[in-house]
């Protein structure tokens, strides 16, 4: 990382606040497509690198391959990842799994880095949290957590949900033992042989689970459901007109909000991992309780899990995988925009953009912040892409009409 006074400019046209999947995405589109001049563009985010979080959690859960297809990654030709693979004759076995040609996450994250280093995009970013905007001034000024201040032009809202992990009530917190997997700062893995209680029934919590199975320890996975399988976290249909048409066309966004939660699949496993996980369930890798658990008991020697099925397991430490807090990504900063400016929220709290994701005259969201606009999956990589085209439009016409203007 650069050194941070000299890495933040005090105007800029664009400041992009999150490094993750949708800030690295949208921060090559805006300079490779768009023409967005290098120098007038950074991407603000606490991490002490870009993509910190997505690296993290992937490393965490022992992921082998991406859920989503090949055509859905952080480059602007939608066949660069194939490219970078090379010709399919000379490719490594296992770098694509079916269906759908889906990249090993070791695949993906060197083309994430091709994509970084293509656009210097290392050099942009600013190890900092963005804490206030003011939206009343010309240009906008971001206060970001170092002490600096930002001028800027337009700004883009690209947070993750990631910030508010979700710890249900009987979990304990601050505890050795009982560890949420995507917290921040996550070190909760067993170094030597363990026995652990692994709680959720997604995706996250079985290949959290294959993976400990595989590296040795005596595993237990709690879900309050059987597994449901699905390909995707929604269905393909929610990327084009198949479905995005209806959404489009209703106005009311209670119904919308209630058209995305009904689309999304969660605590749902692809084929692929269901067929691992029943496989390791056959030969005895691990156990299965389909129970919610009542209460947790933690002592100086392990923890009493108590299950509603009035089973009770020992273990040395239990691993939530219960996922992230439904309400709106931003916290203060995005409170404090809304109070300001008066930014239109639906019932739900979050932002009514139009449909170039603009909130306010030069306020951008993508991510979370733009689902009621994009539907179910805006939250993903395929939401990312999707973003970065509506954006981009909005930035080309917003040019052809100055240039007519001058």
């Amino acid at each position: 990382m650069n050194d941070q006074k000299l890495n933040t400019p005090t105007n800029l046209d664009w400041l992009i606040v999150g490094g993750g999947i949708h800030g690295v995405h949208l921060a090559a589109k805006l300079i490779g497509a768009a023409n967005v001049d290098p120098g007038k563009l950074r991407i603000v985010d606490p991490g002490d690198r870009l993509l910190s979080r997505w690296l993290s959690s992937t490393e965490t859960t022992g992921m082998t391959h991406l859920r989503s297809p090949s055509v859905h990654h952080l480059d602007l030709n939608p066949w660069s990842l194939q490219n970078f693979a090379g010709k399919r004759k000379r490719r490594k076995p296992g770098l694509f799994a079916p269906p759908y040609d889906r990249p090993s996450l070791p695949l993906f994250n060197a083309h994430c880095q091709k994509v970084i280093k293509r656009f210097n995009l290392s050099d942009l970013h600013i190890q900092a949290r963005a804490t206030r905007c003011d939206l009343n001034s010309n240009p906008m000024i971001v206060k970001l957590s170092s002490g600096d201040e930002i001028k800027t032009t337009n700004i883009v809202l690209a947070m993750g949900a990631g910030a508010h992990t979700h710890w249900p009530d009987w979990a304990p917190r601050e505890n050795d033992r009982v560890h949420h997997i995507f917290e921040p700062g996550f070190n909760g893995l067993p170094t030597s042989k363990e026995t652990v209680a692994v709680i959720g029934g997604g995706i996250s919590a079985a290949q959290v689970a294959l993976r400990l199975s595989k590296e040795g320890h005596d595993v237990h996975l709690v879900s309050r459901h059987a597994l449901r399988q699905h390909q995707f976290d929604s269905d393909p249909g929610w990327l084009g007109p198949k479905y995005m048409t209806k959404f489009e066309r209703e106005s009311c966004h209670v119904r919308r909000r209630a058209m995305i939660s009904e689309a999304r699949h969660r605590g749902s496993v692809p084929p692929d991992v269901r067929r691992a996980l029943r496989h390791a369930l056959a030969q005895d890798e691990l156990s299965w309780h389909e129970s919610e658990v009542h209460n947790i008991q933690v002592d100086g020697s392990g923890i009493e899990i108590e299950l509603t099925t009035d089973t009770k397991l020992q273990a040395d430490r239990a691993l939530l995988a219960t996922g992230f807090e439904s309400h709106r990504p931003g916290g203060e900063m995005i409170d404090s925009m809304i109070d300001s400016a008066t930014l239109p929220c639906a019932p739900c709290g979050y932002p009514i953009v139009d449909s170039s994701l603009r909130w306010h005259s030069h306020v951008y969201v993508s991510g979370p912040l733009a689902e009621l606009e994009l539907g179910p999956s805006a939250r993903n990589i395929a939401g990312a892409r999707r973003a970065g085209d509506r954006i981009l439009a909005a930035v080309q016409k917003n040019k052809k009409k100055l240039k007519k203007a001058s």
